[in-house]
């Protein structure tokens, strides 16, 4: 039983009642965590982790300080951290394929950790609420297991999922917290919200929408991200939903219609946007090749023209 609390091994879990009322601490915690007040992160350190996507780095890295990730309805965010090294993962879950992803998350922290130095795997588990169709029960107890199953003893301190990340607004239950970050160079993790979610914030979101699975973006040793190759049909029949009634995008394209953040259905409207902007999405990669980005000296990622044979991730 790889997964712990409190140092000891944890048994089967059939609810997240059951986890919380066997831990009461866990309660305590969740109510800690999202006690803090959101965190606005300078988007010149930040690396922004959209939908199905991880990025993990060390705290030697000079191009991110901080990695993030919001809007997170019945998704849940994913930190991984080895205390020794200071290498830490963070990922954003949607339950498309739990079982797979999870193993990804653990090799790529300790990928990264130098095997020589104490610490641990900790991890922290932030997203879903109360939802009538009980998708983000479900998706709470996936993760949960995918963890008991890794091989590696994996250390559970922070649980703000489901019930203990619920709020009741105006009689509608919504997420307490919809996003956070890791500061790399500390390990704290934090609440948090960020407007700038690029580079590349289109072409990935449009990954996700027509079915990408969960993919690593970040390169920690080059310090690049990484985007695409991708592939979408090319005769989508979408386009009918940018006339649509605001209501019914929400309704028909998200799994928690009345707790979404405002800028949903435009984020939704830009991505169809994009993608019937660009039907061909091997245009998107000359020769096959992935878009890549780098930090500029003033802190923006800038799209890099080519990599040497000898420097691609």
């Amino acid at each position: 039983m790889p997964l712990l609390i409190q140092n000891r091994g944890v048994e089967s879990i059939t609810s997240t009642a059951e986890l919380f009322d066997k831990y009461p601490h866990l309660q305590e915690n969740a109510k800690a965590f999202r006690s803090h007040p959101l965190t606005d992160v300078d988007p010149k350190c930040l690396l922004y982790v959209q939908q199905r996507e991880f990025a993990a780095t060390t705290p030697a890295d000079d191009s991110v300080s901080v990695i993030g990730s919001d809007d997170a309805t019945t998704c849940h965010l994913v930190v991984l951290r080895h205390t020794g090294s200071g290498a830490a993962c963070l990922a954003h879950c949607d339950g498309s394929n739990t079982r797979s992803e999870v193993p990804l998350l653990v090799k790529s922290v300790t990928s990264l950790a130098n095997c020589s130095k104490e610490g641990r795997l900790e991890l922290h588990l932030v997203g879903g609420f109360r939802d009538e169709e009980m998708t983000s029960h479900e998706l709470s107890l996936n993760i949960l297991v995918a963890f008991q199953q890794q091989n590696e003893d994996i250390h559970l301190e922070t649980c703000c999922i489901t019930e203990m990340n619920d709020v009741v607004i105006n009689a509608v239950h919504r997420p307490a917290v919809y996003g956070l970050g890791i500061n790399v160079k500390t390990g704290i993790v934090f609440p948090a919200a960020f407007p700038c979610k690029g580079p590349g914030e289109k072409l990935r979101s449009a990954r996700t929408f027509t079915g990408g699975q969960m993919v690593d973006i970040y390169d920690s040793r080059q310090r690049i991200v990484k985007i695409g190759p991708c592939k979408w049909p090319n005769n989508m029949d979408i386009a009918f939903w940018l006339s649509q009634d605001d209501n019914i995008i929400l309704k028909c394209l998200s799994t928690s219609p009345l707790a979404e953040p405002p800028h949903f259905v435009q984020h939704m409207k830009s991505t169809i946007q994009f993608l019937l902007e660009h039907p061909d999405s091997d245009s998107l990669f000359p020769g096959g090749q992935p878009q890549f980005y780098h930090r500029t000296e003033s802190g923006d990622w800038e799209r890099v023209a080519s990599l040497t044979p000898s420097s691609t991730p």
